[in-house]
């Protein structure tokens, strides 16, 4: 059973995305929150597996609560899937830098956020990674600055791990890179989880975000 916090300041969509998710056999929702002082509460109390969390509420905000409950030793553990009205807004970038594992826009399919949500919970990829490298070369180009070449772990990493690298801030899912490759799938899965191990990376979002930054992927290269 996957269990799910439900986080945004408009009751009209806590309630609805309460029922969609109660309506699945493998998922409960264990409570709801309007802000983001409340969301942190509210996971300090159940530990939820996975909390949807607005970006834009009173008191407290979706980042500044995202922060909080990734700084935690306790609640580091949730996974944190952004929802938001523009899937290019900068929020989601520092969102993402954060700790949390993925976005989607608020006007996503339902099935399409039910199964964001398992695969968050899994915790084996990162959620829509095409469009969340749109987002970060939006946001690095709207503020350039000198890539982080001395990025811990840059050094150690082989030149089959830098690839698969490139391959995940490309957004291609573990399957796609296994093809591109011409190696087996656990052979990447692998992979990955050294690069995360290596560079300090909470999960693959964050690698998206490292990969960009240190200059590894450049903006708009093919």
């Amino acid at each position: 059973m996957i269990r799910v916090a439900v986080v945004d300041d408009e009751a009209l969509v806590r309630r609805g995305l309460s029922v969609l998710l109660r309506a699945e056999p493998d998922l409960e929702v264990v409570g709801e929150a309007s802000d983001g002082l409340d969301a942190v509460a509210l996971v300090r109390r159940e530990h939820p597996d996975v909390v949807l969390m607005d970006i834009r509420m009173p008191r407290s905000d979706g980042l500044a609560a995202t922060r909080a409950l990734i700084a935690d030793p306790a609640t580091a553990g949730t996974r944190v899937l952004v929802l938001t009205t523009f899937d290019l807004d900068e929020h989601v970038f520092a969102a993402l830098r954060a700790g949390a594992s993925g976005f989607l826009p608020k006007d996503t399919a339902p099935e399409d956020l039910l199964a964001a949500i398992r695969v968050v919970a899994a915790g084996e990829a990162l959620l829509a990674p095409s469009v969340t490298r749109r987002l970060v070369e939006e946001f690095v180009r709207r503020s350039p600055r000198e890539p982080r070449r001395d990025a811990a772990g840059l050094d150690t990493l082989t030149e089959r791990e830098l690839q698969v690298w490139r391959a995940v801030a490309a957004g291609r899912s573990n399957q796609e890179i296994a093809a591109e490759l011409v190696v087996s799938y656990a052979t990447v899965k692998t992979h990955v989880s050294s690069l995360l191990m290596k560079l300090g990376c909470r999960d693959r979002a964050q690698l998206v975000v490292l990969a960009y930054e240190s200059g590894v992927v450049v903006p708009g290269a093919r």
